[in-house]
């Protein structure tokens, strides 16, 4: 039986009652600063 394309793209899955479980795995989150310390941030706030 050939691959499925989500197994072609490196997917995994197992079987359960009948039904397949895929195996998903989110990408890490880039940790952002909160703030306004850019010069747009300041002109908008009236800070000099």
């Amino acid at each position: 039986m050939a691959k499925s394309l989500f197994e072609q793209l490196g997917g995994t899955y197992h079987e359960e009652n009948e039904y397949f479980i895929l195996y998903l795995r989110l990408p890490a989150e880039e940790e952002l600063p909160i703030g306004c310390s850019s010069s747009a941030g300041k002109a908008i706030h009236g800070i000099k």
